[in-house]
């Protein structure tokens, strides 16, 4: 809601000044409202602090959020995959990671133990390779282990000054990695950005209804705050493997478990070898209600593709390195490439020209 150029919040009484108005917290109209002490004590005005970010943005040509509704949904493994791939393709990048009590990013990154240096320009991102710089509260915490216990306002406060203080210089890229839901986080990050423009979020979620629920939700929370939904990607969308990478058991009655993997394997080696080229496909998920597709088509976004489960991008993810560098992730790689194409397409961003030796 909105009273002329002020914010007003939902559960505020009738004929709200506005959240920054001078009188807020202190007309008559006030009175009673469970927001009157919060407003009373807030800072009035437009936020010093957003001509700085706005300067700091301003060599970031795009800037995209990765989000989730639901936790575990592999959000992180997309930010970083996706990171990986546009640096691969030349562009730079730069990542961001605000999940303040979760911090994974390092660690798919493979920069476990890294620290943040302070130079004249501000705070240096981590660097994976020289157009692939990071930035996480992970590389400020005296131990891994060690639990981030923040409330919000804190948290909002470290999202600014990675906003304002981090010098990335140029960047074609900014990939924002936040946490799941819609809390504190998401409005805060939403509202510094969108001085600067943003160009919108990517959605992550899994096939079945216990995520989507809380991914319609996601949607609906960009649609609120004016963030454009740049797509959808359903991740885990099936096991998918090389049937030669499968383990087979033989299981008893009383749940005894016998390793029959290589006896399959000779029998298929020396009757149907052509069978060891096959890729084996199980639904992890259910999928009867329509997975991600048919959410989009109700909440009118965009479907940008799914990618199966594999244990090679799992491990790829765990030992902080590209999943599109070996070949191993024979599965995965082609269709995360193929949902990076589709966004590169959407938003008419051209491949950087390489520069030939000698150029």
């Amino acid at each position: 809601m909105e009273n002329g150029d002020y914010e007003v919040p939902e559960n505020a009484n009738e004929h709200c000044p506005g959240t920054q108005s001078e009188s807020a917290g202190k007309s008559d109209a006030c009175a009673g409202c469970p927001n009157q002490e919060a407003c009373a004590t807030a800072p009035k005005g437009p936020d010093p602090d957003l001509v700085t970010i706005i300067e700091r943005m301003a060599t970031v040509k795009h800037k995209i959020l990765v989000l989730s509704g639901k936790g575990g949904v592999g959000k992180s493994t997309v930010s970083a995959q996706l990171s990986f791939s546009l640096a691969g393709m030349g562009f730079q990048v730069g990542l961001l990671d605000i999940d303040i009590c979760g911090p994974s990013i390092p660690k798919m990154l493979g920069l476990e133990g890294q620290e943040i240096h302070q130079s004249n320009l501000g705070w240096s991102p981590v660097y994976v390779e020289s157009n692939l710089g990071v930035m996480s509260i992970g590389f400020m915490l005296p131990h891994p282990d060690e639990a981030v216990i923040w409330r919000g306002p804190r948290k909002n406060g470290i999202i600014k000054q990675f906003l304002k203080d981090v010098y990335w210089g140029d960047l074609d890229f900014l990939v924002v990695d936040a946490p799941p839901g819609t809390s504190d986080e998401h409005i805060s990050i939403v509202q510094f950005l969108q001085a600067t423009g943003i160009d919108g979020a990517i959605i992550v979620t899994t096939p079945q209804q216990v995520s989507l629920i809380d991914v319609r939700k996601e949607v609906s929370f960009c649609k609120k705050v004016g963030l454009p939904v740049l797509g959808v990607v359903e991740n885990m969308s099936g096991l998918c493997q090389p049937l030669s990478g499968l383990k087979f058991l033989n299981v008893t009655e009383t749940g005894e478990q016998k390793d029959m993997t290589e006896w399959v394997l000779q029998c298929m080696r020396e009757k149907v070898p052509e069978m060891l080229n096959l890729v084996a496909f199980s639904e992890v998920f259910d999928t009867s209600a329509g997975g991600g597709a048919k959410m989009c088509m109700d909440m009118g976004v965009p479907f940008l593709g799914k990618v199966p489960l594999d244990p090679q991008l799992c491990k790829a993810a765990e030992e902080g390195r590209s999943c599109f560098d070996d070949g191993k992730c024979s599965v995965s790689a082609p269709a995360l490439k193929a949902i990076i194409e589709k966004l590169l397409s959407e938003l008419k961003v051209p491949r950087p020209e390489i520069m030939e030796d000698g150029a």
